[in-house]
């Protein structure tokens, strides 16, 4: 399957016209952001990060903490990508409880300083599971 991303930058896209791109999993993006909206206050903003390949995500920020970035969730047809950096030893700390797939996306990170950045395509209850237990444990 080919999870293309929102990538027409001349259309800033809604909150619902995300929701709707990515179809079937829809109801998994929605509680995505509610779940991470329980773990901490959020702001959030839709934006086009990183360079045209990567497309339209909302950039969930901890409010009140200088606005720190918790992640982008970018739009797929069919899923949705959660691209975050992230410390080793706040993976170390969860690892163990992954399932086999999250454990390959974080050990297939890229490297950048103590950890490294994870891009997370959510398509299942236990993938959202897992991408919030990684997030919770960077929130702190």
């Amino acid at each position: 399957m080919s999870f293309e991303r929102m990538l027409d930058k001349s259309v800033t896209p809604t909150l619902e016209d995300m929701r709707r791109y990515v179809g079937e999993r829809g109801k998994l993006w929605k509680d995505f952001g509610l779940r991470i909206s329980e773990m901490c206050l959020v702001q959030t903003a839709v934006r086009f990060p990183y360079g045209n390949s990567y497309g339209w995500s909302v950039r969930y920020g901890a409010k009140g903490k200088q606005n720190k970035h918790i992640c982008d969730v970018f739009a797929e047809s069919g899923a949705f990508t959660a691209h975050f950096r992230v410390r080793n030893a706040q993976l170390d700390k969860v690892y163990d409880s992954l399932s086999d797939y999250s454990k390959s996306v974080c050990d297939g990170k890229y490297p950048c300083g103590d950890g490294g950045w994870l891009s997370y395509r959510v398509l299942t209850e236990s993938d959202l599971e897992d991408v919030l237990k990684i997030l919770k444990n960077k929130i702190g």
